[in-house]
This record gives C-alpha cells, sequence and structure tokens, in this order.
C-alpha cells in the first residue's frame, strides 16, 4: 500500500493531523518530515522492528547506524545523555532550538539499538514546529537520518511530493510541511575537552561560545 502523503502547517500543525502521526509511529511506523534544515526520515526510538525496517530502505547497516536523536526540549535530551556539564548545557540552552546536532555520550537508557551499543548520539532539537509537537505527544525520541538525493548535484531533496514519489512504497506517512531546506545541520562533538565542528552545515556555532 501506497504512503500517505500528508499536507501539515508549518507554523501551526494541525493536532488531528499529529495525533494521527503519533499513532502511524506507535504501530511501527516510518515517517518523512520536514525540520529547519532538510527533510528526515525517522521512527519511534523504543521500536526495535522500526529501527529494523529503517535500516533496511537506507541501506545502513546496524554496526553503521549513527544514531541521531529528535529531541523536544533540553529536559529530554537529559534523559538519554550520561551527563550535561555546565558549560555544555549553556551552550546547548543557548543554540537550540536550531540547525545543530550535538554528538553527547549516551546514557544507559539508551537501548542497545539492534544490539550495536554506542557510545555517543547525536542530539537534535529543530527550529521546527512539527517535528517537535510529533515527540512531545509521542514521549520519545524520534530516531532519524536525513533524506539524500541519488542525483550527483543535488545532495538533498527539497520538494516533499519529489520526496513522496521516492519514498511513497517505503515509508508510511511523508509529511508535507512546505520546500525543505539543502544545507544540513551543523555537528558539534561535546565529548572532547572542547566543541569541534564534525560538519558545517546550516547555523554559525561561534555565536554561542
Amino acid at each position: 500500500m501506497a504512503a500517505e502523503l500528508l499536507k501539515i502547517h508549518p507554523q501551526n500543525p494541525e493536532m488531528r493531523k499529529i495525533n494521527h502521526v503519533v499513532d502511524v509511529l506507535k504501530n511501527g511506523g516510518i515517517i518523512v518530515y520536514p525540520t529547519d534544515t532538510i527533510y528526515g526520515i525517522g521512527c519511534d526510538l523504543m521500536n526495535r522492528k522500526s529501527i529494523e525496517r529503517l535500516c533496511q530502505i537506507m541501506n545502513i547497516k546496524p554496526q553503521k547506524l549513527d544514531l541521531s536523536f529528535i529531541c523536544n526540549d533540553l529536559s529530554h535530551i537529559s534523559e538519554f545523555v550520561r551527563r550535561l556539564d555546565t558549560p555544555v548545557f549553556k551552550v546547548l540552552k543557548k543554540a537550540l532550538p536550531g540547525p545543530f546536532t550535538f554528538i553527547l555520550e549516551s546514557s544507559s537508557r539508551v537501548p542497545k539499538i539492534l544490539d550495536v551499543n554506542k557510545k555517543t548520539v547525536g542530539i537534535r532539537i529543530p527550529d521546527h514546529a512539527i517535528p517537535r509537537i510529533i515527540v512531545e505527544h509521542l514521549q520519545n525520541p524520534l530516531i532519524t537520518t536525513s533524506i539524500k538525493d541519488d542525483d550527483q548535484i543535488k545532495a538533498y531533496t527539497t520538494d516533499p511530493e519529489e520526496i513522496y514519489e521516492d519514498f511513497k512504497h517505503k515509508v508510511d506517512v511523508v509529511i508535507d510541511g512546505g520546500i525543505g531546506g539543502n544545507v544540513p545541520s551543523t555537528v558539534v562533538d561535546c565529548t572532547g575537552d572542547d566543541f569541534s565542528i564534525i560538519r558545517q552545515g546550516l547555523g554559525d556555532f561561534d555565536q554561542y561560545l
């Protein structure tokens, strides 16, 4: 059965539609959704079968799975990372919500995804209402990865209708939240003695130091 293409208002998401998406996720579904950077694909972090399916869709081996979570606020983050030192917490408080992925040491609560115990996780709180409200009502993070294009010139697909054509037989819901961006998040490693930018994307991290 083909996926559902669901148009949701990016600033004022309709709760009836959000609740529908949450039900899909709770039942093991995979969704494509907008963020403040590029479109992502994800599922409920606590549903192992969904994660296995996500790996198959994206052709990712579990051992190579880089965990990136969508959370809805800083208190949510604290459940899944080992500790937030004061300097790190202060920076996260200033930079989030925003176009950053922060690499942090994972807590014991993080499930051993597909029997692979990852010591670090990437945490995102996007500055976009749709994914944050979904996560708030799901009450679990979304485990997520980016939607990439096969086109050598265009790295990321921005049109949700194009994304739908690519994924309509692979996922359960594609959320149309408008045209997405084509620059990914800036990835910042917080596990060392200092902040280290692993990937420069959207957002100027230096302004938060």
